[in-house]
């Protein structure tokens, strides 16, 4: 089903720009104003220039920040800052990184992918997107004619066809290597030889790509074919720009940590926060417990693991108060969501906070959310923030394992947008893909 390809990927020139982990950025989506200036800090060089770049742009028609970007791409392509690689190639990504104080590896393929519409099954999203986050993106790669970052993709292996070509491949001499600041490790290879790089495609045959994170790069990608297709009369379906860069994982791949965004709540009125208590009893069964108490977030994971009940946290109606918060009736709550959405999608517990407690509890909707709620992945920092008095409310949520996440795509349904964060992000700047 899905169609991969080769391509000749752009990357850094070493011996004009130094240490690599210096120029190498987040993706656009996570880049803080503190992050930004750092960024900048760090190289002149750096890829948010050409990512996410608000510093020095005046955002008119036909001087803006996507212009820019586009206008520094070019010199740094001229001056071989940049350059590009002269054989196409499948890219091996080894993307090394700590969780928990366990050390991690995730195994990576990027490609370019034959963009497929979504009613198609061929690429399977499982998040909404927003719209201003996609246009955002549409802007960038209509300026800069590229996908400055790759769209991760998982896919299912259960033979272990990929697994055994990809292993074969890690004798050769990488093209990339460099630990990061934040003590990550990259190592990419480039896999040239046609016969392999006919085995490796030839093992998607057949196979569903599941959107892990990058919907709106890819949203954005489908939009730019469109509108190329339209200026051309003669495009045959096979342009460059029928094509996206993507990293592909194995579902089964040890290093794919998915963490869950829990909610934090800010700017609700005092009446909202008394009645919020009352209305919670409506529909669930409550339990109290101190933050306090000693291995208090062990008895809490006891309980959200167990039997099979939808269960979530909530922290800030009283100091040092956990709420552990049980749906007593599914049939209830189901009502209350979009009918058509899955019951697989009713039962999640981000469904639960998204329709019943934000919308129906406390009447939020629409950019009302977006103005008074953040996403934080830590949970002890998410409760920190709340003591802190930044926020008043934080919704402590489980992770939402891969399993789940392809049931719910495979049903043709969406999670609600901020369902999962995937650890860590794929930076920008290794390797990106011209459309030109």
């Amino acid at each position: 089903m899905a169609e991969i390809r080769p391509f000749c990927g752009v990357r850094y020139n070493q011996s004009k720009v130094g240490d690599l982990s210096a120029v190498i950025c987040p993706p656009y989506d996570i880049i803080t104003p503190q992050m930004e200036l750092e960024l900048h800090r760090r190289s002149r060089y750096n890829f948010i220039y050409l990512e996410y770049n608000n510093q020095l742009s005046q955002d008119r028609v036909r001087d803006n920040k996507y212009t820019l970007s586009a206008t520094i791409l070019e010199q740094w392509l001229k001056q071989r800052v940049l350059i590009t690689d002269e054989v196409a190639a499948l890219y091996l990504h080894d993307h090394y990184f700590t969780y928990q104080g366990r050390e991690f590896r995730r195994r990576g393929l990027t490609v370019r992918v034959k963009l497929e519409e979504w009613n198609s099954m061929i690429v399977r999203p499982h998040e909404s997107t927003l719209t201003e986050h996609k246009n955002d993106r549409i802007s960038l790669i209509s300026a800069l004619r590229a996908n400055t970052s790759p769209i991760l993709t998982m896919f299912e292996d259960r033979e272990k066809q990929l697994s055994l070509l990809l292993a074969d491949q890690e004798s050769a001499q990488s093209i990339i290597s460099l630990d990061d600041s934040k003590g990550e490790k990259h190592n990419v290879w480039a896999i040239t030889e046609p016969e392999v790089i006919r085995q490796i495609c030839y093992v998607f045959n057949g196979k569903p790509l599941y959107i892990a994170d990058g919907h709106h790069r890819y949203e954005s990608a489908l939009a730019y074919r469109h509108k190329q297709r339209a200026l051309s009369s003669s495009a045959s379906g096979d342009e460059v720009f029928d094509f996206v860069m993507m990293t592909l994982v194995d579902f089964a791949d040890p290093g794919l940590i998915i963490l869950p965004p829990h909610r934090l709540l800010c700017d609700l009125s005092a009446s909202s926060l008394s009645s919020l208590r009352t209305n919670l009893k409506k529909f669930f069964d409550i339990v109290e417990l101190s933050s306090d108490m000693p291995e208090v977030w062990q008895q809490i994971d006891d309980l959200l693991t167990d039997d099979g009940q939808i269960r979530l946290v909530l922290f800030g109606l009283k100091r040092k108060q956990l709420l552990v918060l049980t749906l007593r009736d599914f049939s209830t709550a189901s009502k209350l969501m979009p009918y058509f959405h899955s019951e697989l999608y009713k039962r999640l517990e981000v469904s639960i906070v998204d329709h019943i407690i934000l919308e129906e509890l406390l009447g939020l909707t629409g950019s009302q959310i977006g103005a008074r709620i953040a996403y934080n992945y830590d949970r002890d920092d998410a409760i920190n923030r709340v003591l802190d008095k930044q926020y008043q409310i934080a919704i402590i949520l489980n992770p939402i394992k891969s399993e789940v996440i392809r049931a719910i795509t495979d049903a043709g349904d969406r999670m609600p947008s901020k369902a999962t964060y995937f650890y860590p992000k794929l930076p920008s700047g290794l390797i990106f893909n011209r459309l030109i």
